[in-house]
């Protein structure tokens, strides 16, 4: 297997801005141009320039109804029309891009002020190889704290093993009477985050040479189109049923992969509501710092559910794990508090723990939810045991945390 010379940072650094409660609460959310509103009219020029200074570059892009994914050379942005992700690795400068994103959200789409904000990120492997204000946590809290007084930081987990870090502000009260009824949108987000791949797992993110050009396909696409190949053979295209998802991927050279989907989860919903979600998943794969990172903010149900379309969580969780095959994992289910309602009885498990059952229920045990004569049946002597496991309430939100080692 090649290898880089130098390691390399996989665990990214998360940055979610919300201008508006929802993208009904955009000023021009009732005369989009091109079917654009808000945030998503931005020229992709103008975001390039934004990244510039981040430290990374847009590798490509789709469009969805509600949706810009951008594949970045460092990771992911998804601009909505009322808020903005910044997913970047390595070395990037996530922080540094926070100022322009304000200056462009005032400019562009007239948001002059945010809603709310959200930064978060896994414990480095590396964190003497970081820059600016990325060198410590205390660095990432000041720098936030200096926009933002009203935030908060806390770290979720072990200080001296795997944790995860947040900083969240609170909601802006600030909302025009007119809309003010309008209810904002859910916030959903999984995240699977793997670490010490298996060998048969990072062995096909490793490419000994360039791929050739064939058929008059122009250089600049093989990338792309390797990308999707593995896709493919990986049953990454499977996570989510195909016919609901438009996937976009790149295979990096020497080694590595990234890809981000956009899903049209609200024509498999029960009640066909409109739905638009994306996942994103990110690999590195040399010995010694393997990781891959999963996020999807599709809702999903935390019980075990027969539906064909959208899985259920711990269906989700199988399934990506079974692709990476990691030794150590660990998981967040961030939810806002006002849908996280599983059941009308008083007294109940609330949704956060509803979905620590589900966790458990896919790692701990041989079976794992396992979809007989679907995947792999080897991945099922595949055994994890929890090494932790967190909930938290953050104002309005919230959190599940979970980690797990192989057995």
């Amino acid at each position: 297997m090649l290898s880089a010379s130098a390691p390399f940072e996989g665990p990214e650094k998360l940055l979610e801005v919300w201008f508006a409660p929802s993208p009904s609460h955009v000023p021009d959310a009732n005369s989009p141009k091109n079917g654009k509103f808000g945030l998503r009219k931005v020229p992709r020029i103008v975001w390039e320039d934004m990244l510039a200074v981040v430290k990374c570059k847009v590798l490509s892009v789709i469009e969805g109804d509600e949706t810009d994914a951008y594949l970045l050379s460092e990771s992911s942005l998804f601009v909505f029309a009322h808020r903005i992700i910044l997913k970047t690795c390595g070395t990037t400068l996530n922080l540094l891009g926070l100022p322009g994103i304000l200056d462009i959200a005032r400019d562009y789409a007239s948001l002059p002020s945010v809603h709310q904000c959200f930064y978060s990120r896994k414990s480095f492997m590396f964190p003497e190889r970081q820059l600016g204000p990325h060198r410590e946590w205390k660095d990432e809290v000041a720098f936030l704290d200096a926009i933002f007084p009203w935030g908060a930081a806390y770290t979720v987990g072990k200080v001296n093993g795997d944790h995860w870090l947040l900083y969240i502000t609170s909601p802006s009260k600030a909302v025009p009477p007119d809309i003010a009824e309008v209810p904002p949108t859910q916030d959903y987000t999984i995240e699977i985050l793997m670490s010490d791949l298996s060998p048969e797992a990072r062995e096909p993110f490793f490419f000994s040479a360039s791929p050739s050009p064939q058929d008059d396909v122009p250089a600049d696409q093989l990338p792309s189109i390797l990308g999707q190949t593995l896709s493919s053979a990986l049953r990454i295209t499977e996570i989510f049923p195909p016919h609901l998802t438009t996937l976009d991927a790149y295979a990096f050279s020497p080694c590595g992969y990234s890809s981000n989907a956009l899903l049209n989860w609200g024509d498999a919903a029960p009640d066909r509501r409109r739905g638009e979600g994306y996942y994103t998943i990110h690999v590195t794969p040399e010995e010694g710092w393997s990781y891959a990172s999963f996020e999807c903010n599709v809702p999903l149900s935390a019980r075990p559910s027969s539906k064909k379309d959208i899985p259920d969580l711990q269906t989700l969780v199988r399934r990506v794990v079974n692709i990476f095959r990691p030794a150590r994992l660990s998981l967040t289910l961030f939810i806002s508090s006002q849908h996280n309602n599983s059941t009308e009885e008083e007294g109940a498990d609330t949704t956060v723990e509803v979905a620590q059952r589900a966790f458990k229920a896919a790692l701990t045990s041989s079976s794992g939810g396992l979809e007989p004569g679907s995947w792999d049946p080897a991945d099922s002597q595949r055994v994890y045991r929890r090494t932790d496991k967190i909930n938290y309430e953050f104002g309005g939100y919230d959190l599940a945390f979970a980690s797990f080692e192989l057995r």
